[in-house]
């Protein structure tokens, strides 16, 4: 039963795609760029095979969020999926509709228009009655990573699920399938990381938290390296969402530490009472740690899965450079840029996995100490 409930969100999911996919051009800033050309020169603007490549626009392009989500882009030709803008303004109420409505990001649809420059650049804004721009009182609107959290989630439920039922069906025998295929994972994050953290009497309420953030994070990795959709999307090198990963760990330390752990941070034991009182210096030191600890898992799985996509985006834009020099000099170094591409790829697979190992691995050393008993 459950397999068929996931089995027709599924097809939901990818027949709205289907439905809502439809091909327009979507390099906004470019075409701005361009129409201020022809206004300028009273003419046609150079043609794209005169444009200059950026490598710097070309990479942030396919790391950074977007309202849309690229599919394939041939000469002039590109397929795109628009996604739902949902904004709620206190003039205009509740609006919901698919990005396309708003045509390579020239006209307005119901008051709201994408910025493609200035203080709003890549945000759907509210346009005031005298003609000025402000950001909507509430935007929800569904972007490429939130598009690839549902995929990812949902494959993550089907995982999960599928391995429990067959723990289910066949107590006791030898697992097959998917559930043989996670269970050494999932071995690994409780022998290998929870228990030796936390210790064998408090790693089972852990457990739940640490393989979903374990799975969340490895296979986010590995679906951002695919680079064919509903790959490419650079969900674990967007600092919101680590942010949010390093949030629910330091929620989940504060709420389980005990007495002895507030003790060590308050008045901590052995520290000679000048570093304690009248100027609390320790103490700060402590509550200042404390904070920094899930910046520092943030800011270490944002750099990391980010620096991977920009070297390896940063190898294909030597082709464009040196092609730009000399066509011959682009062929000659594209089969050593594919090269080193996919040596780099082959380095990111391993990444993917020590990441999400890094991350669990700090979440349990900070509920180990967080529940550790007073000796």
């Amino acid at each position: 039963m459950i397999r068929k409930i996931l089995s027709y969100i599924l097809g939901a999911v990818f027949f709205f795609l289907l439905v809502a996919a439809r091909p327009w051009q979507h390099d906004y800033k470019r075409s701005n760029e361009l129409q201020d050309e022809q206004i300028e020169h009273g003419g046609a603007a150079e043609s794209s095979a005169t444009e200059k490549f950026s490598p710097g626009n070309f990479i942030f392009e396919h790391i950074g969020d977007a309202y849309e989500w690229h599919i394939l882009t041939y000469k002039d030709f590109h397929l795109t999926i628009p996604l739902p803008v949902i904004v709620y303004s206190k003039t205009k109420g509740l609006n919901v509709f698919l990005f396309s409505k708003f045509h390579h990001g020239h006209s307005e649809f119901n008051g709201f228009k994408y910025e493609t420059e200035g203080e709003y650049e890549g945000k759907v804004v509210e346009i005031l009655e005298d003609g000025s721009r402000s950001l909507p009182a509430v935007d929800l609107s569904f972007t490429k990573d939130a598009l690839a959290i549902l995929i990812s989630l949902i494959l993550i439920l089907w995982v999960f699920l599928t391995a429990a039922k067959g723990y289910r069906d066949r107590p006791g025998k030898a697992p097959r399938g998917i559930q043989n295929a996670v269970e050494p994972f999932i071995i690994f994050v409780r022998d290998e990381i929870a228990i030796p953290s936390i210790g064998h009497k408090n790693y089972e309420r852990f457990m739940p938290f640490l393989l979903s953030v374990f799975f969340f994070i490895w296979i986010n990795n590995m679906i951002g390296l695919i680079p064919v959709f509903p790959g490419g999307a650079n969900v674990t090198g967007n600092i919101t969402v680590t942010l949010l990963l390093a949030l629910f760990t330091f929620t989940i330390t504060t709420i389980n530490g005990n007495k002895n752990y507030w003790k060590h941070i308050i008045n901590p034991p052995g520290i000679p009472w000048w570093l304690k009182f009248p100027l609390p210096l320790i103490p700060i030191i402590e509550i200042v740690g404390m904070i920094i600890k899930p910046i520092v898992l943030m800011i270490r799985l944002f750099a990391n899965i980010t620096a991977g996509h920009i070297i390896a985006l940063g190898f294909f834009s030597l082709i464009f450079i040196f092609g730009e020099m000399q066509v011959a000099v682009g062929y000659v170094v594209s089969p050593l840029t594919i090269a080193f591409t996919i040596f780099m790829t082959m380095i990111e697979l391993l990444v993917a996995l020590i990441q999400a190992f890094v991350f669990t691995l700090l979440s349990s050393l900070y509920f180990g100490m967080a529940i550790e008993e007073h000796h």
